[in-house]
């Protein structure tokens, strides 16, 4: 007589990094509903992961761009939505050259912030150095928050 077991799946218990909304959208926004499908082109897309910060004067914006030259960017802030856009060339063999293995994403990327209506468009200020790009988006004066001195009298 064979008894058959089964297996019981294992069940991940559920952790605040699991559940932590910011990381699920990253990923939710990364997620590309054709890449189990083979249709020529590469599995990973080139997607660049972004810090936002605040100030009492700026937003900042920063991300990791290795291998993008400035030519490559385009910065726009229409309104209140500010586009990065931009691309890395895939490398381009040279005879006799074969590829072992491949998992540097490349390609054309595009992101969209919605900034709030206390940002100071003119002034926008980006700048590349080694491979991290950096924005600085100024908020108006008149939004800034201010002490009042109180005086005794």
């Amino acid at each position: 007589m064979t008894i058959l077991r089964t297996r019981t799946p294992q069940v991940t218990p559920a952790t605040a990094a699991s559940l932590e909304p910011f990381r699920f959208m990253r990923d939710f926004m990364r997620w590309d509903p054709l890449r189990d499908y083979d249709l020529g082109a590469p599995t990973a897309a080139f997607m660049p992961s972004f810090d936002v910060k605040e100030s009492p004067d700026a937003y900042q914006f920063r991300a990791d761009l290795p291998g993008i030259l400035e030519a490559d960017l385009e910065i726009s802030l229409e309104g209140t939505r500010l586009t990065v856009a931009g691309k890395r060339e895939e490398e381009v063999l040279k005879d006799g050259e074969r590829i072992h293995l491949s998992e540097r994403s490349h390609g054309h990327f595009s992101r969209t912030f919605s900034l709030p209506e206390d940002v100071e468009g003119e002034k926008v200020v980006a700048e590349l150095r080694n491979g991290v790009l950096t924005l600085m988006v100024p908020k108006r004066p008149e939004v800034r928050p201010r002490k009042i001195s109180v005086s005794l009298g």
